[in-house]
């Protein structure tokens, strides 16, 4: 289970990746923008306040995640991102850390530029982490007992979640778009007791948690 204030703990260093995307996208008076994994919303504010005469449509698969949106006025609804279909006028879709979630996104991205009407904006940002020592040792922990049977199914668990960039520029221009792909690193200066226990609690650790009883749980954090 997602939960957002965990999530919305470090916020501002999350935040920079979506930023970064939105001031690439070129839209000027979208008719429809599409919020694809929205979170708790507080980064979907600020798709209304670019474009305020636009419908702003966000969905989430957590429930948690689109009540904490709703409680800032947003439009979401609970939603699984494989079943969206683009509603006329969706001028812009962005999706920021969350299609990594999604095995066959690459896929997915290739059916969205399918169903969009000529001259629309994909932005989409996947994090390229999970060659990280964090998450390594999130995989290596579930390799072992007693966390291998509940987690035999995360997301993560073979490590590769994400392809290259130039991987994602190959299939997006042999499908006709004008592609700009780029990777950046992100250094974040993090503080406090397990800081990055703490970090990897609010995402990717979120799925292993949802697996495993109180007790494991607790003995695989330790």
């Amino acid at each position: 289970m997602w939960n957002p204030q965990t999530y919305l703990a470090y916020a501002d260093q999350r935040s920079r990746p979506f930023f970064d995307l939105l001031a690439r996208v070129g839209a000027e008076s979208p008719r429809r923008v599409a919020d694809l994994g929205c979170g708790p919303g507080n980064l979907t504010e600020h798709l209304a306040e670019r474009w305020p005469e636009a419908v702003i449509e966000a969905w989430d698969n957590s429930a948690e995640m689109v009540a904490a949106a709703r409680e800032r006025g947003i439009d979401a609804r609970v939603g699984d991102v494989r079943a969206w279909i683009p509603a006329p006028g969706t001028d812009v879709v962005l999706s920021n850390a969350a299609l990594h979630w999604i095995p066959e996104h690459a896929e997915l991205l290739i059916r969205w530029v399918d169903q969009l009407e000529r001259g629309a904006w994909i932005a989409v940002q996947v994090p390229g982490n999970f060659d990280a020592p964090s998450h390594a040792s999130i995989r290596a922990l579930a390799e072992r007992r007693p966390w291998s049977e509940p987690l035999h199914d995360i997301p993560f668990r073979s490590g590769k979640v994400v392809d290259f960039p130039a991987r994602y520029a190959e299939l997006l221009t042999d499908a006709g778009c004008s592609v700009d792909v780029w990777e950046s690193t992100y250094i974040h200066e993090l503080t406090g007791e397990n800081p990055v226990l703490n970090w990897i609690t609010g995402t990717a650790l979120t799925p292993v948690r949802d697996r495993l009883t109180e007790e494991q749980w607790q003995r695989f954090r330790a």
